[in-house]
Protein backbone atom coordinates (compact mmCIF):
# COMPACT_ATOMS: atom_id res chain seq x y z
CA UNK A 1 0.00 0.00 0.00
CA UNK A 2 1.24 3.48 -0.79
CA UNK A 3 2.31 5.37 2.36
CA UNK A 4 -0.06 8.28 1.76
CA UNK A 5 -3.00 5.80 1.66
CA UNK A 6 -2.32 4.42 5.17
CA UNK A 7 -4.22 7.26 6.83
CA UNK A 8 -7.00 7.54 4.24
CA UNK A 9 -10.46 7.24 5.83
CA UNK A 10 -11.12 3.88 4.14
CA UNK A 11 -7.80 2.44 5.45
CA UNK A 12 -7.56 3.98 8.92
CA UNK A 13 -9.06 0.92 10.66
CA UNK A 14 -6.41 -1.33 9.09
CA UNK A 15 -3.70 1.19 10.01
CA UNK A 16 -4.86 1.33 13.64
CA UNK A 17 -4.91 -2.47 13.81
CA UNK A 18 -1.41 -2.66 12.32
CA UNK A 19 -0.09 -0.05 14.76
CA UNK A 20 -1.61 -1.90 17.71
CA UNK A 21 -0.15 -5.20 16.44
CA UNK A 22 3.26 -3.59 16.02
CA UNK A 23 3.21 -2.48 19.66
CA UNK A 24 3.84 -6.08 20.66
CA UNK A 25 6.49 -5.07 23.15
CA UNK A 26 3.77 -3.06 24.78
CA UNK A 27 1.60 -6.05 25.66
CA UNK A 28 3.25 -6.93 28.92
CA UNK A 29 4.44 -10.41 27.92
CA UNK A 30 7.15 -10.36 30.60
CA UNK A 31 4.60 -9.27 33.20
CA UNK A 32 2.25 -12.05 32.17
CA UNK A 33 5.01 -14.67 32.33
CA UNK A 34 5.99 -13.50 35.84
CA UNK A 35 2.33 -13.58 36.91
CA UNK A 36 2.03 -17.16 35.62
CA UNK A 37 5.20 -18.22 37.45
CA UNK A 38 3.91 -16.61 40.64
CA UNK A 39 0.52 -18.31 40.37
CA UNK A 40 2.17 -21.67 39.63
CA UNK A 41 4.54 -21.40 42.61
CA UNK A 42 1.70 -20.38 44.94
CA UNK A 43 -0.46 -23.27 43.73
CA UNK A 44 2.38 -25.74 44.36
CA UNK A 45 2.94 -24.32 47.84
CA UNK A 46 -0.78 -24.72 48.63
CA UNK A 47 -0.70 -28.33 47.42
CA UNK A 48 2.34 -29.08 49.59
CA UNK A 49 0.65 -27.48 52.61
CA UNK A 50 -2.51 -29.50 51.95
CA UNK A 51 -0.41 -32.67 51.66
CA UNK A 52 1.24 -31.94 55.00
CA UNK A 53 -2.19 -31.26 56.48
CA UNK A 54 -3.35 -34.62 55.13
CA UNK A 55 -0.50 -36.40 56.92
CA UNK A 56 2.44 -36.42 54.47
CA UNK A 57 5.80 -36.22 56.27
CA UNK A 58 7.02 -32.57 55.90
CA UNK A 59 10.60 -33.74 55.38
CA UNK A 60 9.47 -35.53 52.23
CA UNK A 61 8.42 -32.25 50.54
CA UNK A 62 10.82 -29.75 52.11
CA UNK A 63 13.10 -29.47 49.03
CA UNK A 64 10.15 -29.06 46.66
CA UNK A 65 8.59 -26.45 49.00
CA UNK A 66 11.87 -24.53 49.19
CA UNK A 67 12.11 -24.53 45.39
CA UNK A 68 8.50 -23.33 45.00
CA UNK A 69 9.06 -20.65 47.65
CA UNK A 70 12.22 -19.41 45.89
CA UNK A 71 10.32 -19.23 42.56
CA UNK A 72 7.49 -17.34 44.29
CA UNK A 73 9.93 -14.80 45.78
CA UNK A 74 11.69 -14.33 42.42
CA UNK A 75 8.41 -13.83 40.52
CA UNK A 76 7.13 -11.35 43.12
CA UNK A 77 10.40 -9.41 42.98
CA UNK A 78 10.20 -9.28 39.18
CA UNK A 79 6.63 -7.98 39.30
CA UNK A 80 7.38 -5.45 42.05
CA UNK A 81 10.48 -4.12 40.28
CA UNK A 82 9.07 -3.86 36.79
CA UNK A 83 7.46 -0.67 35.48
CA UNK A 84 3.69 -0.65 35.25
CA UNK A 85 2.24 -2.29 32.17
CA UNK A 86 1.00 0.46 29.82
CA UNK A 87 -1.08 -0.56 26.86
CA UNK A 88 -2.12 1.72 24.05
CA UNK A 89 -5.82 1.52 23.31
CA UNK A 90 -7.36 1.73 19.87
CA UNK A 91 -9.10 4.96 20.95
CA UNK A 92 -5.71 6.52 21.74
CA UNK A 93 -4.35 5.52 18.33
CA UNK A 94 -7.42 6.94 16.57
CA UNK A 95 -6.98 10.17 18.59
CA UNK A 96 -3.31 10.39 17.61
CA UNK A 97 -4.16 9.89 13.94
CA UNK A 98 -6.96 12.48 14.13
CA UNK A 99 -4.62 14.99 15.77
CA UNK A 100 -2.25 14.75 12.81
CA UNK A 101 -4.77 16.02 10.28
CA UNK A 102 -4.79 14.82 6.67
CA UNK A 103 -1.55 12.81 6.71
CA UNK A 104 -2.25 11.28 3.33
CA UNK A 105 -2.53 14.66 1.64
CA UNK A 106 0.65 15.92 3.33
CA UNK A 107 2.59 12.83 2.23
CA UNK A 108 1.13 12.79 -1.28
CA UNK A 109 1.91 16.48 -1.70
CA UNK A 110 5.41 16.02 -0.18
CA UNK A 111 6.16 19.73 -0.19
CA UNK A 112 8.57 20.90 2.48
CA UNK A 113 6.00 23.12 4.24
CA UNK A 114 3.42 20.30 4.51
CA UNK A 115 5.99 17.78 5.64
CA UNK A 116 7.36 20.25 8.19
CA UNK A 117 3.84 20.64 9.66
CA UNK A 118 3.46 16.86 9.83
CA UNK A 119 6.86 16.40 11.48
CA UNK A 120 6.01 19.13 13.97
CA UNK A 121 2.66 17.49 14.82
CA UNK A 122 4.46 14.19 15.28
CA UNK A 123 7.06 15.86 17.51
CA UNK A 124 9.53 14.03 15.29
CA UNK A 125 13.15 13.93 16.41
CA UNK A 126 15.84 12.35 14.24
CA UNK A 127 19.38 11.41 15.21
CA UNK A 128 21.90 10.27 12.62
CA UNK A 129 24.66 7.89 13.71
CA UNK A 130 27.26 7.87 10.91
CA UNK A 131 29.26 4.95 12.33
CA UNK A 132 26.12 2.79 12.31
CA UNK A 133 24.78 4.28 9.08
CA UNK A 134 21.48 4.59 10.95
CA UNK A 135 18.88 7.20 11.68
CA UNK A 136 17.03 6.91 14.98
CA UNK A 137 13.57 8.46 15.08
CA UNK A 138 11.46 9.29 18.10
CA UNK A 139 7.96 10.67 18.00
CA UNK A 140 5.18 11.46 20.46
CA UNK A 141 2.08 12.58 18.55
CA UNK A 142 -0.09 14.16 21.23
CA UNK A 143 0.04 11.18 23.59
CA UNK A 144 3.12 10.47 25.68
CA UNK A 145 3.38 6.77 24.86
CA UNK A 146 4.44 6.47 21.21
CA UNK A 147 8.10 5.85 20.52
CA UNK A 148 9.66 4.33 17.42
CA UNK A 149 13.34 3.56 17.01
CA UNK A 150 15.17 1.84 14.24
CA UNK A 151 17.82 2.25 11.61
CA UNK A 152 17.12 3.02 8.00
Amino acid sequence: MEPHRLFAPDNVDQTVAALLDSAGGNTGGAHEAARRRLADAEARLRRFQEAIGAGVDPTAVVDAMNQAHAERVAAKAELDGAPADRRVTDAEVYAMIDSLGDVGAMLADAKPAGLARLYQRLNLELRYEPKELAIYAMTSPGVDIACVRGGT
